[in-house]
Parts: C-alpha cells; sequence; structure tokens
C-alpha cells in the first residue's frame, strides 16, 4: 500500500467523501482503488471556527494504476498482536502488580509458553468496580481494592488516554493487542486517542482471559509480603491471602515488580531487602474543572459541534522561581475521582468514559517537586506526597470529602458561585493552600494567569480548584540494568511504579520488553 497525507475535510464528511477526496488527489478512479484504510485522522482548528478533519490514508489500487502512485511512501498494514516462539522454562515467572505493565508482561510471557503468575492485592476488575463506587457514595474506602490497586491498575479508572512520546512497533503492537481484545477501532489511527473507563473495564478482562488461556494465572486478592534471596539470585516469593488470611509460598527464579506509583509499603519492603532505588522528580498539584463548553469555544471557536470530540488542551510554562507548572491526565467530558489508597487521606484524579459526554472537562495542574524538596532516604518522597494527602484529608472533615475553592477565590479575588463540581462523594469549599506546600500554592497562583491567556476561559473565576493531585507518577526509581535486571539476578522492575514509564502506552511498551528479555535469555 502507500501512503497518502494531508486530506482535509469537512466536519460532517462521509466515508464516500473521504474516497472521492482521495481519488481526486491521487488522480486515479475511484473504480481502480482496491482499498484503503485511515492510517491517522487529526483536527486542525487553526482558522476556527472554520475546523477540518485531516488524513492521512492508505491506499491500493489495481496494477496498472500503480505508475501514479511512484513519489508516494510504502505502507505496511500491521494489526496484529504479540507473536512469539514458544520456550521452556524449569520456573514459571512471578508478576507482582496487574496494571498495564504487569498485564502486558504476562501477556508476553504467556503467549511464548512461560505461564506466568500474576499476584494482584486488587480484586478482578467487575468486584473492584463495586468496590470503587461503594468509596465514590459512601467514604467506604478498601485500601487493596480501589483507583489505585486491582486489575488494570490506575490507567482502568482514568481517560484511558494513548499519547506517547514513542512511535516504534511496540506501540503498535499495544494498539493491536487493546483493538483485539475489544477497543473501539479508531484508536489505532486517531490522534489523541483514549479507550475510556467504560471500554477499559471490558478490556482488561478479555486481555486476563487470553493470558489464562495460554497457560497463565492470576490470583487476586493476594499481596506480596517477601521475597528470598540466595547466592545473590531470587528462589521464592510469598505472598498473602486477603481472603483466606493464609501465607502461601510460590518457588521461582524470575520476579518482576510491577507495583505502580502508589504501593508504599511494598516499596519499604524492597528498600529494606538491599534492591537499589533512587529518589526521583515528581509532582504536586491539584485538579482544575472548567465546563467543557468553554475549552470547546477556547479550542474550535464553537461551543459544541455534533461532529467533533469534546476539546482537549495540554499547557506548560516555566516560572521566574526555577519551578515548571504543566497539565497532566487532561479528560474531556469526564469527572474528577476519589482516588485514596490510604485510610484518611485524600487524592484525586480524573476519567472520562469513550463518550467523553459530561458537562465538565478537568485536568491535572501540577508543579515540579526535586529530590532537594524531601530531605531524608530515598523513600522520603512518599513521605511528602502522603503528609499532604493527609492534611487534605482534615482539613476537608475527615470524611473523604475532597477540599474545594474557586480559581477566583484561589487568585484573591471575591467570591464568585462555583460551577458544579463532580467530585464524590462530596467537596469541601476552603482554603486549599493549607493542604498543598508553599511554592506548589504560589506557582499554581501564576501559571494560573498565564493559562488563561493561553486557553481563554482556563481559569474562569467560578471554576474549581480540588486538592490535592500527588500521583502523577512514582517519586522513586530502581537502578535496573539494560536487561530489566534490579541489583539481584531474577528481580525486574516495570513501569511507573519502577520510574521508568509514564502512561498505560509506555507502562505497557515497559513490561513487554521485560518480557522479550526473560524469553530471549531462555
Amino acid at each position: 500500500m502507500k501512503l497518502i497525507n494531508e486530506l482535509k475535510l469537512k466536519l460532517d464528511h462521509s466515508r464516500q467523501d473521504l474516497l472521492n477526496a482521495l481519488s481526486k488527489k491521487i488522480q486515479i478512479p475511484i473504480n481502480k482503488i482496491k482499498n484503503f484504510e485511515i492510517v491517522k485522522q487529526g483536527i486542525d482548528a487553526r482558522k476556527k471556527p472554520n475546523v477540518v478533519y485531516v488524513y492521512n490514508l492508505a491506499v491500493d489500487v489495481d496494477e496498472k494504476y500503480l505508475f501514479k502512485l511512484k513519489k508516494y511512501d510504502d505502507y505496511f498494514p500491521d494489526h496484529k498482536g504479540l507473536e512469539y516462539k514458544k520456550v521452556k522454562s524449569d520456573f514459571r515467572p512471578v508478576v507482582v502488580g496487574f496494571g498495564p505493565s504487569g498485564m502486558f508482561c504476562a501477556l508476553a510471557l504467556s503467549k511464548a509458553g512461560l505461564c506466568p503468575i500474576v499476584l494482584e492485592q486488587g480484586k478482578d476488575v467487575d468486584s473492584r468496580k463495586k468496590d470503587v463506587e461503594e468509596f465514590w457514595e459512601s467514604g467506604v474506602l478498601n485500601e487493596h481494592s480501589n483507583v489505585q490497586f486491582g486489575e488494570g491498575g490506575a490507567g482502568t479508572f482514568s481517560d484511558g488516554k494513548l499519547n506517547t512520546t514513542l512511535n516504534n512497533d511496540y506501540c503498535k503492537k499495544v494498539i493491536n493487542e487493546f483493538i483485539l481484545n475489544g477497543a473501539n477501532e479508531e484508536i489505532f489511527y486517531k490522534n489523541k486517542a483514549h479507550i475510556g473507563t467504560d471500554y477499559l473495564i471490558k478490556i482488561v478482562k478479555n486481555i486476563r482471559k487470553e493470558i489464562i488461556n495460554n497457560g497463565g494465572k492470576i490470583i487476586f486478592n493476594s499481596k506480596m509480603t517477601n521475597f528470598d534471596i540466595k547466592n545473590a539470585q531470587i528462589t521464592n516469593v510469598q505472598y498473602f491471602d486477603l481472603l483466606s488470611n493464609t501465607y502461601h509460598n510460590l518457588k521461582t527464579n524470575c520476579l518482576i515488580l510491577a507495583i505502580g506509583h502508589s504501593a508504599y509499603d511494598t516499596f519499604k519492603l524492597i528498600n529494606n531487602k538491599g534492591v537499589k532505588l533512587h529518589k526521583k522528580p515528581f509532582a504536586i498539584g491539584v485538579r482544575i474543572e472548567q465546563p467543557q463548553k468553554i475549552i470547546n469555544f477556547a479550542q474550535y471557536g464553537v461551543c459544541k459541534n455534533l461532529y467533533l470530540p469534546s476539546a482537549d488542551y495540554k499547557l506548560v510554562c516555566h516560572l521566574k522561581n526555577g519551578r515548571s507548572v504543566f497539565t497532566f491526565c487532561m479528560c474531556p467530558g469526564g469527572k474528577v475521582v476519589a482516588s485514596s489508597s490510604e485510610k484518611n487521606t485524600i487524592v484525586t484524579n480524573g476519567m472520562s468514559n469513550f463518550a467523553r459526554d459530561e458537562k465538565n472537562a478537568n485536568s491535572a495542574i501540577l508543579v515540579n517537586v526535586t529530590p532537594d524538596d524531601f530531605k531524608g532516604d530515598v523513600l522520603s518522597g512518599f513521605e511528602l506526597q502522603r503528609k499532604y494527602e493527609r492534611l487534605a484529608f482534615e482539613i476537608a472533615g475527615g470524611n473523604y470529602n475532597a477540599p474545594c475553592q474557586t480559581v477566583g477565590e484561589f487568585l484573591g479575588k471575591n467570591a464568585s458561585l462555583p460551577i458544579e463540581c463532580s467530585y464524590r462523594p462530596n467537596i469541601t469549599m476552603c482554603d486549599i493552600s493549607k493542604c498543598l506546600p508553599d511554592f506548589v500554592t504560589e506557582s499554581l497562583k501564576e501559571a494560573l494567569v498565564i493559562f488563561d491567556k493561553k486557553l481563554k476561559g482556563f481559569a474562569n473565576d467560578n471554576n474549581l480548584l480540588i486538592a490535592p493531585e500527588t500521583r502523577s507518577s512514582c517519586p522513586v526509581q530502581f537502578d535496573r540494568n539494560e536487561n530489566y535486571t534490579c541489583t539481584i539476578n531474577g528481580l525486574f522492575a516495570i513501569g511507573e511504579g519502577a520510574g521508568y514509564a509514564g502512561g498505560i502506552v509506555s507502562s505497557a511498551v515497559d513490561g513487554i520488553k521485560c518480557a522479550e528479555k526473560i524469553i530471549f535469555k531462555i
């Protein structure tokens, strides 16, 4: 096939309109076009409100017309998932954690015939969904089954964004696996593609079934409590069954840690075992919530259009105090959600369903935090996070309400009527600076003014700031080599919790690459 770039069409175009435009551009009759597929779809809003769709297409034509396409690049479609030759091992690899990195690591290992065993302290996604909804409705938190822990990891209750700075065959394989397991096919070609929480819940179940069908095993409600080392080699893993209150042992020479960024007690265990960790920069901030129609108007020039998706944004500024402030995990047409994983703490995050049809938009606004900001041992970054999560719990009333303030009041203006907040269980209107480091508060105040100039309406006085957002990334990084091994033979660390990924796709790719190191070594 040949790649044809930059086809622009009106918002209300049909597939036939797309075919007509393709035929006109390559000057080949429609009936001589054998096949075409969308490679990329983007939006050009530079001349708002005259917004158009922009396509890159792959096309196959009758042989006698191929000469007309000589100037175009070749394109080779790839819609296959992960594929490996079968290998054998005396021990089954043990994967701890079933978020994106652990899930795709286990998937790759299972397809290679290595029959991994996955330990996940949380529940299967259906049971987990019930626990999450109960927390949002009543404030009853299950510390092992929540937005952070359980099947699919933190990404399951998110927007399901597939943004990544990577662009390689691994990314394509991840996208293909999602599609093969139930994601909408448009994630293959849409710019800034997303899956949505409602689809992710179905997809992670299907991937789990695929791992099991390939000989793998997933044990939910099972928390790793220890691992044994002999002659600098992993020999055994111990876990606690949260349902039966019993301890169990698994013999293995291959332990893969895919623990995410929130398993503080597991990081303590790892550190006490002498596994080398480093402090790493992370970020602290708030969630901002705005009416989606304001964001649409700022980006498209119209508040709503039947043929346009809910608009998003990505903003960053560098302040004179040396801090960077940036938006993160922007959720068009979504909700701000309670994401605590420890009792008596407040953690915020955002999520959207596939349709992105809620009336508000939300995004984290984060300020960079460096190791100089958290003096102490290698785990002191976690303590900084927990300090402000606990303060937020206290100042909002001690009932899992989140501290909330209008943008206007935060910036020292007169009180204004706030927009309706999507956060559950509830919010408490108060001074959010009391649960943020001073440097974060001051940086946010300066950045809000800058961002509102870049995106009109971003910081309207009645928009809301919900605090705190602390779990955007992990404050430590494992010391691992090019084979993904960490200090001890047979010990691997992957994904966001390892400090080498950020987001669903990069975490999944990290898991796959680790699995391949194990497969190829065997």
